[in-house]
């Protein structure tokens, strides 16, 4: 095969030819994306029911719609959440049958809730990675009836005329309605019910085909128009009274009132914005969405249209997407550089280094390809899978570079060099990729998105590692040949470093007390490493956006607009006093805000984002203590719950409030946790009717005339619409003095079949009766939820010390505490980890088994693992980073890696040996020949490593501790590979010669035997 590589020299040209271009093709086609669309196989169901009880949600809606959930095939979960006006599920799908079987989900919970009256949206969907909406605009400093004309006549309109836009949303518009309020002396001295009146406006604000007239020419129909167009006409509406017609306005006042509940939106604790989100349509990249929007409104500054008010651009993705290609791209650029500069180094050959440099950007762009043709986007786990693929990239390639150039510092003629160096290290280089693979293979395995993210990440990282492989044995060996010229044609001669480390591997194997020796010195540190492991911060996820945030505070269910609107200025107050806090935007979502906060930017920066947003959220869960606010978390969070979740589960509500309130009194003594709360602690207080039956049969009235008495009482109700200004305003129904307390309503007078009037008082009377807030179900059975927050102390601590806690916590049979939230996530994917640690490992050992064809072998090349581990523990340990998904990732990878300098050394002892050298002399000149290959790959890779480790911003925040995980882990591997693959060689060896004997002296005696019996 190489020979004919050799041989055909334009072909292989040509092919890098064709690699450059389509690569560079391929780089303007792929698309570039915040997260890689994935759809996940879970779904969930909003179902909003206004302000129905949550006992009579749980009742009427979740019961029903959970119990047509778990009849679908293919559902594996079910968790809902019931609070005061809405069910919330969320469903976990059987793997793969995601698409299918949320489609299904929808039905069944559209059916179910047909017939159910008092609901006002119900919501399905699966979930997903995509967002609907991702660009984000304000409009303030503005009169709000101007704004609002804006931005429904102007800016709406324009920017869903974009190609890019899928759909505009605005928030806090300024809408109006024509309210019809009651005067009720009024209403009583004309006998008018209310009932008549709606059917009056109702018959009045009307358009109907009335007929036809059938003898005309053409047949025309005949429309009735008679629809309300002012305030004045609705005022001039005719009701009929026991004594004449009189004008509506003399029972009502008729007028146009802006809706309160049309600005659940605050910008720095005002109402007086808009809010306005643009979503962007199928087939488009944030990035073009953004710049599509950029451009429109530009033309609408330039025609002069923003006038009287500032527009505001408030977040888009996009600029995250171009900050973290950006950064990658220039730590990739700066990583190459520092790995050419390190290879120039150690070879000190101009035209070798030119080789590299040019093999690295042609596997590069073929990785482009490969990315093409699957349909893959640049995204934050793609640029991840490239850098770490670049690192390596180069390894294969200056692995066979060096072992031509060597052949040729031999004196071997330049075709023999390229195909006898080439031949050398060719086992070695293939059993080094696909062991570095095969460590990928299982990350597939992980279970929910991180699964479907890690797949993305492997398959990237094999497709960087394939490429670099390819074009090692192609075009390293063509430009070899000819290119590749000595300073001097001299043989060559060792350097002090080669000899005085051949001296050392000598020694290490010369005896085997000196193996044993150097192995227990590394068992030692081994040991001891692992008690730095408490000490290193741990996490699940790194914080990805850059001097932004966004909270989810979820707030206790019931509260009142007051109470509400009081609540948004306390959290904005508590931020605005936040150094380094530059603005911030709350949304009201029924039950929760979603804040999003941006940071001082630039030269404005005092503190570090990590800082700033420690202090928000402990600042707002300071703020917990004195205001209705539940809990407070980051959307960076894995879970959709606090940090710290410990749900137990069992049958009796009291017995599950008494050890919910016994677990959470131990769980506030650990330290780092504060805000314990749990589900069923807050109750409302619903009034519940009980009729007097003999007072209403007194008063010849029924209980059905009671009943619809007392909900005409807190009448508020649309009634149609007013054109108004060619606007459709609602037109409401509602009393002048409205009905807000237990007092008001009882002294309402009730007519009575006599013609007298008695208050209502007579007829009824409330009890007060406590309601939970909060149901929770998992497949159906109830349970309650301990909730609490962590400050000033990292993820695994706290784990350590409540899973301690759950093991001395005693509970009666039948209820079972454990834990979920942050906590689950983190012991979910910790095992998950191993797990595919241990997998791994098992198909590194297969993958070199079969490339040695030997047992034992694999095993001194695997030694070195242990080791790798202990760099990384020291690494995270000196520096203070987080252990998280992205650290963990890192050290899977170093198994790979690291694997690769082993390989290397064995695979070259094994050829000494079977070419006759003694065991000692096999071992010292395989040191010699490989410590200048293995020392440029682990230099060449930390260096394309270091600006990855040192990156600040957003690619910073998420690679920097892969990165220290990786070069701590390679550097301190790398040195001990050097003096324990020796040792532990050494010692299979003398097992094996041990086994041998016996097996020689076991043979030798049945000889003997055989003879004295013959």
């Amino acid at each position: 095969m190489l020979n004919f590589i050799l041989k055909r020299k334009i072909l292989v040209s040509l092919v890098t030819v064709l690699i450059i271009i389509l690569g560079g093709y391929s780089l303007t086609k792929l698309d570039q994306v915040l997260l890689p669309e994935v759809e996940f196989d879970q779904a969930y169901a909003l179902i909003s029911a206004g302000d129905m009880s949550a006992a009579e949600v749980e009742r009427k809606i979740t019961n029903p719609v959970e119990q047509g959930i778990q009849g679908i095939d293919g559902v594996e979960e079910v968790n809902s959440t019931t609070v005061i006006g809405q069910s919330s599920i969320y469903i976990m799908v059987e793997s793969g049958r995601g698409d299918e079987v949320a489609g299904e989900i929808s039905s069944v919970v559209q059916s179910a809730t047909a017939d159910v009256s008092g609901i006002t949206e119900v919501l399905t969907d699966q979930i997903g990675t995509t967002q609907d909406y991702e660009f984000y605009l304000d409009l303030s400093d503005g009169d709000m009836d101007e704004m609002t004309d804006f931005a429904e006549d102007i800016l709406e309109p324009r920017l869903e005329n974009l190609n890019e836009v899928n759909d505009v949303a605005l928030m806090g518009n300024q809408a109006y309605e024509v309210a019809i309020e009651f005067d009720r002396d009024a209403m009583m001295e004309n006998a008018i019910d209310v009932s008549q009146v709606i059917a009056v406006i109702q018959d009045t604000n009307t358009e109907a085909t009335l007929g036809q007239l059938t003898e005309e020419e053409a047949e025309p129909s005949l429309r009735w128009q008679s629809q309300l167009n002012s305030v004045e006409e609705v005022e001039q509406i005719q009701i009929l009274t026991p004594t004449g017609f009189i004008d509506l306005e003399e029972v009502a006042s008729v007028s146009m009132q802006p809706l309160a509940s049309s600005t659940y939106v605050w910008k720095n604790g005002t109402k007086d914005f808009i809010f306005i989100q643009v979503g962007r349509s199928a087939n488009t990249t944030q990035i073009e969405l953004a710049e599509a929007v950029r451009a429109e409104i530009a033309d609408i500054r330039d025609e002069g249209l923003v006038s009287e008010f500032e527009l505001n651009e408030m977040v888009a993705q996009a600029d995250y997407i171009e900050d973290s290609i950006d950064g990658v791209s220039k730590n990739i650029v700066i990583g190459g550089i520092l790995a050419i500069v390190i290879l120039l180094l150690f070879l000190r050959n101009i035209r070798a280094t030119t080789i590299i440099s040019i093999s690295i950007p042609t596997s590069i762009l073929l990785t482009f390809i490969t990315m093409w043709i699957l349909d893959y986007s640049f995204n934050i786990l793609t640029l991840i899978g490239l850098g770490l693929g670049i690192g390596m990239m180069v390894d294969s390639a200056i692995v066979i570079l060096e072992s031509i150039y060597r052949k040729k510092e031999e004196g071997l003629e330049a075709a023999k060099a390229v195909i006898e160096g080439t031949k050398e290290v060719a086992t070695a280089v293939i059993a080094s990729m696909l062991t570095t693979i095969v460590v990928f293979l299982p990350m597939g395995i992980m279970g929910g998105e991180v699964g479907q993210f890690m797949i993305l990440l492997s398959v990237v990282v094999a497709t960087t590692l394939i490429s670099s492989v390819i074009v090692s044995f192609t075009l390293i060996p063509t430009l070899a040949e000819k290119f590749l010229k000595l300073r001097k044609k001299q043989k060559k001669k060792d350097s002090k470093i080669v000899n005085g480390y051949g001296n050392i591997a000598a020694w290490i194997v010369k005896k085997k007390r000196n193996s044993f020796a150097v192995l227990f010195l590394f068992f030692i540190l081994f040991v001891g490493s692992l008690f730095l492991i408490p000490k290193i911060p741990m996490n699940i996820m790194p914080d990805m956006l850059n001097r932004y945030s966004e909270l989810f505070v979820d707030v206790e269910p019931g509260l009142s607009v007051e109470e509400r609107e009081e609540l948004a200025q306390s959290i904005n107050d508590t931020l605005m006093e936040i150094e380094d806090v530059e603005s911030n935007h709350l949304i009201d979502e029924s039950g929760s805000y979603y804040v999003l906060i941006n940071m001082t930017k630039g030269d404005d920066i005092t503190r570090e984002q990590d800082e700033v947003n420690d202090e928000i959220l402990r600042s707002l869960r300071d703020l917990a203590e004195d205001t209705p606010i539940d809990s407070v978390q980051s959307m960076m969070s894995v879970s959709a719950g606090s940090s710290v979740q410990v749900q137990i589960s069992g049958e009796d509500f009291d017995q599950l409030q008494t050890l919910a309130e016994e677990f959470g009194g131990e769980l506030e003594k650990i330290d780092g946790i504060e805000a314990v709360t749990h589900s069923v602690e807050r109750t409302s207080v619903e009034k519940v009717i009980q009729l007097n039956e003999d007072a209403i049969e007194d008063a010849g009235l029924t209980e059905n005339q009671i009943k619809h008495f007392v909900q005409q009482a807190f009448l508020d109700m649309q009634v149609g619409e007013v054109m108004v200004n060619e606007d459709n305003i609602p037109l409401t129904l509602k009393w002048e003095d409205q009905t807000t307390s237990e007092d008001a309503l009882l002294d309402l007078e009730v007519p009575t079949a006599s013609g007298e009037e008695e208050p209502l008082s007579t007829f009824m009377e409330l009890e007060n009766v406590d309601i939970p807030n909060e149901i929770s179900h998992h497949n159906g059975e109830r349970y309650i939820t301990i909730s609490a927050d962590t400050s000033g102390t990292d993820l695994g601590t706290v784990n350590r010390e409540v899973q301690n806690l759950l093991d001395e916590f005693e509970t009666p049979n039948g209820y079972v505490i454990d834990v979920a939230g942050d906590l689950e996530a983190q012991q979910e994917l910790m095992q998950d980890m191993i797990l595919i640690l241990a997998i791994s490992i098992f198909l590194v050992y297969l993958v070199m088994a079969v490339q040695f064809n030997h047992v034992a072998h694999p095993l001194i090349v695997m030694s070195v693992i242990p080791m790798t581990i202990v760099g990384v523990i020291l690494g995270l340990f000196i520096t203070q980073l987080e252990l998280s998904v992205m650290s963990g990732m890192g050290v899977i990878m170093l198994i790979g890696i690291v694997l690769n300098n082993a390989i290397l050394l064995i695979d070259r002892t094994n050829q000494l040996r079977r070419k006759g050298y003694p065991f000692i002399e096999s071992i010292s000149e395989a040191g010699k020949n490989r410590i200048r290959p293995i020392f440029m790959t682990t230099f060449t890779t930390t260096g394309g490593m270091l600006p990855l480790a040192l990156a600040s911003g957003t690619a910073g925040n998420y690679q920097g501790p892969m990165a220290t995980a990786i070069i701590s882990g390679l550097l301190f591997a790398t040195l001990i590979t050097l003096a324990l693959i020796p040792a532990v060689y050494r010692i299979f060896h003398s097992i094996g010669n041990g086994f041998q004997r016996v097996f020689k002296k076991k043979k030798k005696e049945e000889s003997k035997l055989e003879d004295l019996v013959g």
